[in-house]
């Protein structure tokens, strides 16, 4: 910005013109600032996630990359960090898109009846009710 002929007071200043109290020595000690030690972790830790989706020298995926969150946190503790929480894993797995490999089958939410028909439709699609209270349509949950 100073390059182009703006100093960070003069753009303090229009900020303040607007309503927002920003002081410059905040933006410099800002700017001045270590990262925090959540950011380089995390950075760490991405790291070795995205260098499990580069294959073997064999051009074969890594097995690893298959894993959950549970299973990745152990692998990832077990490979020099010991500190891994499993929150922090879950979220970098999903910012990286990881979801690994889902087994089972799946949920079965409606089971159909014996004799393979289905229950008749008393009102006849028809939702509308000229009143209220006129017409009453229940859900049935087991």
């Amino acid at each position: 910005m100073r390059a182009e002929g703006y100093a960070v007071e003069s753009i303090c200043a229009v900020l303040r013109e607007q309503g927002v109290q920003v002081a410059a020595r905040t933006y410099r000690a800002w700017k001045k600032r270590l990262p925090a030690l959540r950011t380089i972790e995390d950075a760490r830790i991405t790291d070795a996630l995205r260098a499990l989706k580069v294959p073997h020298a064999k051009g074969r995926p890594r097995p690893e990359i298959m894993y959950g969150r549970r299973k990745m946190t152990q692998w990832l503790r077990r490979n020099g960090f010991p500190e891994a929480s499993k929150h922090t894993v879950d979220r970098l797995m999903r910012e990286e898109g990881m979801n690994g490999l889902v087994r089972g089958r799946k949920t079965r939410t409606s089971i159909p009846g014996k004799d393979g028909r289905r229950a008749g439709d008393l009102l006849n699609r028809d939702f509308t009710a000229p009143a209220p209270n006129q017409i009453w349509v229940t859900d049935f949950t087991y």
